[in-house]
């Protein structure tokens, strides 16, 4: 009789199993395009600069103090940690599921039956033993150990189980791409507020020659040599250099601020290296080639887990077509007494197996079929987007570096050149063989000049960090 209860149970899983494949949605199947791009600038050199640590690639201690401390207080970098470790608790509840479950259970209640129901009329029959009578109202205590365990036939759980982990490998993947970025733009905002200090310097630096040139104005005014215009004309001149240097110190203020915030601390000086900023010289790199992107760069790894988590997301959903086989068991004692309780006859035990298959009214398993087919999608699409991404950042960032340091190079001429026209203009002018106006028309595209020379500088400096940043450096410890 249990053989033939088997066989029946087998033949109707199969029937439901082959009525099921049969209806299953039709999915759109793409595969991701992971080619790159032999290489970066014609060279098939692998030395990557990526591979070095950012202690070693920050070489001013001022700044590596700085970054060792955002990796400590960041809230944002605290706040991720925190989504690992809700991705790790997930990992763990999939890992329960595709284990049995086992627990104990126990309870006692009374119960008063009316007398003239089925249940009243055959207890008040029962024989018992002489001298005994069924308890009214009936009391009863249970206690035992239970399991239930659903057998994972169509790797449900166990595919489950494996999207868990590779969302959590991905939830570390994107701690490492916070890192990356959380180290880039605490460099970005300290090379800036290099840059401005030196600008301050420079501005005070122009108050002092332009304060003088205003003195020797107003002596040749007294000597009838220059207008009342010239000397309003200089003063002019000396009030806007003075604005700008409030302008300069509000600016630090700011900057000093954003890394503050980054850091985790409340607003406070950042300490500066001794090194003069002119003199900073950016590191060489290296890039290597662009298939080192897929292990460098944390952001397209985090994208790859992502879509492995999908496509079993998919096994998932379409295994919920499928018949599932649940077995559940069960041992404890029960009887209304208990000096009953440790005899033979109250103990019972159960074996159940069951069998269910979806076979009507399949909305629901087909929506979340497709859905998680629309997810896989989306994340094949992502992660081509990030790969194309990351080989567009780091091209971008090669030909910025390239073409800033040609650029600083003239610039760096400029400068040179109208600090050469200052020394000449104010010497002509004390000798009356120049106008005021070529005067202060020199004095401010010096200024200008010096002012984009620190520009370009720090541009070079950020070209440096987000090339580092952009080829997967930072990330590792």
């Amino acid at each position: 009789m249990y053989r033939n209860r088997i066989y029946k149970w087998v033949g109707v899983a199969f029937a439901s199993l082959t009525f099921t494949a049969c209806n299953l949605p039709t999915l759109v199947q793409k595969t991701a395009n992971t080619a790159v791009p032999a290489s970066f600038v014609n060279s098939q050199d692998t030395t990557n600069t990526a591979q070095m640590r950012w202690q070693e690639f920050f070489a001013d201690p001022s700044l590596t103090a700085l970054i060792d401390t955002a990796l400590q207080n960041n809230q944002e970098l605290n706040i991720t940690l925190q989504e690992i470790q809700i991705a790790q608790n997930e990992v763990l509840a999939r890992i329960g599921e595709y284990l049995p479950s086992v627990g104990l259970r126990g309870g006692a209640g009374v119960e008063k039956v009316a007398r003239f129901t089925n249940i009243g009329a055959m207890e008040a029959n029962i024989d018992m033993e002489p001298g005994h009578k069924m308890p009214e109202p009936l009391t009863d205590l249970m206690g035992g150990a239970y399991a239930t365990w659903e057998v994972d036939i169509w790797h449900k759980l166990r595919n489950a189980r494996k999207s868990a982990v590779n969302r959590y490998l991905a939830s570390v993947e994107g701690r490492n791409f916070m890192v990356t970025n959380l180290i880039a733009e605490i460099a970005n905002s300290y090379y800036e507020l290099l840059a401005l200090d030196n600008q301050l310097a420079i501005v005070q630096q122009n108050m002092k020659l332009q304060s003088s040139a205003l003195e020797i104005v107003k002596v040749q005014k007294e000597a009838a040599r220059a207008t009342e215009l010239a000397v309003r004309r200089f003063q002019a001149q000396v009030y806007h250099t003075q604005s700008l240097q409030y302008d300069i110190q509000q600016k630090i203020v700011e900057t000093e601020n954003r890394i503050n915030l980054l850091v985790g601390r409340f607003p406070q000086p950042v300490q500066r290296g001794s090194q003069t900023f002119e003199d900073l010289v950016p590191k060489t790199i290296q890039a290597g080639i662009p298939a080192q992107l897929l292990v460098n760069r944390p952001d397209i790894r985090q994208a790859e887990l992502q879509l492995e988590a999908s496509k079993l997301d998919v096994q998932v959903a379409k295994a919920r077509f499928y018949p599932s086989l649940g077995i559940s068991a069960g041992i404890g004692l029960q009887a209304f007494s208990p000096s009953h309780l440790l005899e033979p006859e109250s103990i019972l035990f159960s074996l159940i197996g069951d069998v269910t298959a979806p076979l009507v009214n399949k909305n629901a398993i087909k929506a979340m079929y497709l859905g998680a087919n629309a997810q896989q999608l989306q994340a094949v699409y992502n992660y081509e987007r990030t790969i194309l991404n990351a080989n567009i950042e780091v091209v971008n960032q090669l030909a910025k570096i390239n073409n800033l340091e040609r650029s600083y190079d003239l610039k760096a001429k400029e400068v040179e050149a109208l600090a050469q026209s200052v020394d000449i203009s104010n010497q002509l002018f004390r000798s009356a063989r120049a106008d005021y106006l070529e005067v202060l028309l020199t004095q401010r595209e010096a200024l200008e000049s010096r002012f984009d020379l620190i520009e370009t500088k720090m541009q070079q400096m950020n070209a440096m960090v987000n090339i580092y940043r952009a080829l997967g450096g930072g990330w590792k410890q």
